[in-house]
């Protein structure tokens, strides 16, 4: 597992350089684009060779590439010459493990394999998906009909909080209730101790009393405790007793949540965010299974039977996936890498 942590940086780091260089493609624009607008730059002065490592060159443009991917805060580190120097070294690094990883064979690592395969097909994935739908694609008629086929999910009701002490017999609620409305009993240890000490019902009294927030229209509460409940004006204010379901409710308002009402326009754009999602998974699963209907797939169902899960909790072979694993070895590069 370090074997697989450390290339899986190495691989992350290469990714993040060729990104680079296929959005400065286009020289003296890109070179303005990554530098934040500064004077172009001609190809020649890109190219300059700034180190060689093993007959691999280091250019200008890698280096600038790679600080102006860093963060701004970051990049305010590397002004001088001599800071450029210290990111430079670290290229090198980089280039010295890359070429002493490969000598060992290291290329050819099941483990890395496996990794440059995922890193491939991430980098495949984007490439196609970002030259097809955009947001903007997202028809108006179709983000439109969603609205109003989701409108409970833009639209919340007024909703309304209680405890409760529940108790079975009349007497009892009409003594609750006298302490409740006291200033002792208003308080929320104060209701509190009357649920512990009065409530009959295990499952709320758990809770404090807590009845949790429900609409006018809830089905889980008594219909006589909800209109009960939406007729305290403020929190604090108690109501009981109340006769329901053969029981006897004594409730304090703890909470009021106003109606949520939104119209198209407010949430036209997260509507468009979640078309323009689920399009691109469509679009994606299509790509995929069409590069499926092209290879040639044999599976052998039989064989499946050999295959052994451990199931007892011992560590994964290797260390893999397990979360005690140790780390993986420091590699030297910092977050001023590459």
């Amino acid at each position: 597992m370090r074997l697989a942590g450390a290339c899986t940086l190495v691989i992350l780091l290469c990714a993040g350089c060729t990104k680079s260089e296929d959005k400065n493609k286009g020289g003296a624009k890109g070179a303005e684009s990554a530098a934040g607008g500064l004077a172009p730059q001609s190809s020649e002065e890109l190219s300059a060779t700034l180190a060689k490592v093993d007959g691999v060159t280091i250019t200008v443009k890698q280096l600038q590439d790679s600080i102006n991917r860093q963060s701004p805060y970051i990049r305010a580190r590397y002004q001088s010459k001599e800071q450029k120097r210290v990111f430079l070294d670290n290229l090198i690094r980089f280039e010295v493990l890359a070429k002493e990883a490969e000598r060992r064979g290291l290329d050819k690592d099941p483990e890395v394999v496996q990794t440059m395969k995922s890193a491939m097909i991430t980098k495949l994935l984007k490439d196609e998906l970002e030259r097809g739908l955009k947001p903007e694609d997202v028809p108006e008629a179709d983000m439109k009909s969603y609205f109003d086929a989701h409108k409970d999910e833009f639209n919340k009701p007024e909703e309304v909080r209680v405890s409760a002490v529940i108790v079975k017999k009349k007497g009892q609620a009409d003594e609750v209730a006298k302490q409740a409305r006291t200033e002792a009993g208003k308080s929320n240890k104060g209701f509190r101790d009357l649920v512990s000490k009065y409530s009959s019902d295990e499952e709320t009294k758990l809770r404090g009393g807590d009845l949790r927030y429900f609409p006018r229209e809830s089905t889980e509460v008594p219909k006589a405790v909800v209109e009960a409940a939406f007729g305290l004006e403020k929190t604090g204010d108690v109501a009981g007793p109340i006769a329901a379901d053969g029981k006897f409710y004594v409730i304090k308002q703890t909470g009021r949540r106003k109606a949520v009402v939104k119209t198209y326009e407010q949430v036209k754009r997260q509507i468009q965010n979640d078309l323009y999602k689920d399009r691109r998974e469509d679009s994606q699963k299509q790509f995929v299974e069409i590069l499926r209907g092209k290879a040639k797939v044999e599976v052998f169902d039989d064989n499946l039977k050999k295959v052994r899960v451990d199931t007892s909790g011992r560590a994964a072979v290797e260390g893999g996936d397990n979360p005690h694993a140790e780390p993986p070895p420091a590699t030297g590069i910092r977050e001023s890498a590459p």
